[in-house]
């Protein structure tokens, strides 16, 4: 479980830090892998309607539903 950490925000973005650079990816202060990470590159994540970060493995999916969703909108 991860307790201690920071977000900080710039601009629409924003990163999760932990006590050193690379902690929340899964490294030790020696930049070796701790076996355990909170995220890694190339995660992708839903924001769910209570907003829980629900990661997901299917970029596709995600992508084309974004996009019915936008033609949805401009429909009305």
């Amino acid at each position: 479980m991860w307790l201690d950490y920071n977000i900080e925000q710039f601009g629409e973005n924003f990163t999760v830090k932990g006590d050193w650079p690379g902690e929340v990816m899964g490294l030790n202060k020696d930049g070796t892998y701790k076996g355990n990470h909170l995220y890694k590159p190339g995660d992708v994540f839903v924001v769910q309607p209570n907003g829980v970060l629900k990661k997901t493995d299917d970029l596709y999916a995600l992508m084309m539903k974004y996009e019915q969703s936008k033609l949805n909108a401009e429909k009305g």
